[in-house]
């Protein structure tokens, strides 16, 4: 090798070797500035009680929660109440997110941690904007892929864990930033554009039932039981008289809506039809209270009813005075004049019951009754001593 060609080579192990250290620094930087937010809040600073609005986008579906006269709603169930304490939680979970890894990657590494833009392609991740009362977006975060633990033995891939093993975390980034990956060790599961899962399911609870009747298009399945008290017995009405109550099988019906929930709600605007209310079954319950409630019952469509209600009181006045009973009479009236308010507010939508609510109400009038089967093992014949 002579002399120039050694000079040749020599500049460009020089060059090849500068540009490798300028690499390794830019990298190293990179990642210096990672590990400075490594235990920093993912949110920092987030205006929890000034968010006003939330918006979740995945695919082509999205999700709005709003806050109107502070109360959250859900825009996708025409305003439906929404669950203010699970939004609450998980405003306050989300400001206390912490970075568990950080990293820069280039836009084209995105789709392998599923953070691109919301829509129809693949590998897209989830979008959740913040905006204040005024609209103004205060923050945003793109939820993607979830960061997976692996099993530690194979004794625990035999347990049902796999071999992907179980979510642990989520891959993350802030603010529409295209380069920075972040991963929290929490996997966001409920973070999806789903209405269902964010509405309120407090609901309406009837309380002392003193009458119900089951109207079905059929008449002669029809019926209606009343008593005079809680202590009193059920009676059928307009009872034939081969007709007796089986105590054993109205212990189903007696406590219609006492503790009720939904699946979903429809909304306001749904046509009859479409909602499945035609050939209804009618259920009314009046209640010592003076509350009056009917359930129009439609037909059932996979593991729910569509239920409709009209709800009524006639409240018998207060005693008068300032004795203990008449105070206690007064606040009892308050109480139930609110309970009124609030259970009627629930009458413009459409609700999606599951079957064990209403089921064990739809007993026909049959089903109710002692059989000649059951009265004969319940009253012996008489034999000759």
């Amino acid at each position: 090798m002579n002399r120039k060609q050694f000079l040749i080579l020599l500049i460009l192990v020089l060059v090849v070797g500068g540009g490798g250290l300028l690499i390794y620094q830019r990298n190293n930087r990179s990642w210096e500035n990672s590990a400075g937010n490594l235990g920093g809040k993912l949110l920092p600073g987030l205006p929890i009680n000034d968010i006003a609005a939330i918006t979740i986008k995945n695919g082509s579906s999205e999700l709005h929660l709003a806050r109107t006269e502070n109360l959250w709603r859900v825009h996708e169930r025409g305003n439906y109440p929404a669950n203010f304490g699970q939004i609450s939680e998980w405003l306050i979970k989300l400001s206390d997110l912490k970075i568990a890894q950080s990293q820069e990657v280039g836009p084209s590494q995105l789709g392998r941690f599923a953070l691109l833009p919301p829509g129809p392609a693949t590998n897209t991740g989830t979008e959740v904007e913040f905006a204040n009362a005024s609209g103004k977006v205060v923050n945003s975060l793109l939820l993607g892929k979830k960061h997976m633990k692996k099993p530690a033995s194979p004794q625990a891939q035999s347990m049902g864990m796999g071999d992907e093993g179980w979510p642990d975390g989520r891959y993350v980034q802030v603010g529409g930033v295209t380069t920075t990956l972040a991963v929290v060790s929490d996997p966001l599961e409920n973070a999806e554009p789903k209405p269902e899962q964010w509405l309120n399911k407090d609901f309406l609870t009837v309380e002392k039932p003193a009458a119900i009747a089951v109207d079905f298009p059929e008449a002669t399945n029809s019926w209606k039981l009343t008593r005079a008290s809680e202590t009193n017995d059920w009676q059928l009405a307009a009872a034939g008289a081969k007709e007796k109550i089986d105590s054993t099988k109205i212990s189903g019906v007696t406590s219609p809506l006492s503790s009720t929930s939904f699946s979903d709600v429809l909304p306001p605007e749904t046509a009859p039809v479409a909602a499945g209310l035609t050939n209804v079954t009618r259920l009314t319950i009046g209640t010592l209270d003076g509350f009056t409630y009917i359930a129009q019952i439609g037909q059932k469509k996979n593991e729910d009813y569509p239920v409709t209600f009209t709800i009524t009181a006639t409240l018998a006045p207060p005693l008068t005075g300032t004795n203990s009973a008449a105070v206690a009479s007064q606040a009892r009236q308050k109480t139930l004049t609110e309970k009124l308010a609030r259970e009627q507010a629930y009458q413009k939508w459409t609700y999606l019951l599951p079957t064990y609510t209403i089921d064990p109400i739809l007993k026909h009038r049959a089903d109710l009754l002692v059989t000649e089967t059951n009265a004969a093992t319940a009253t012996p014949p008489a034999t000759d001593k």
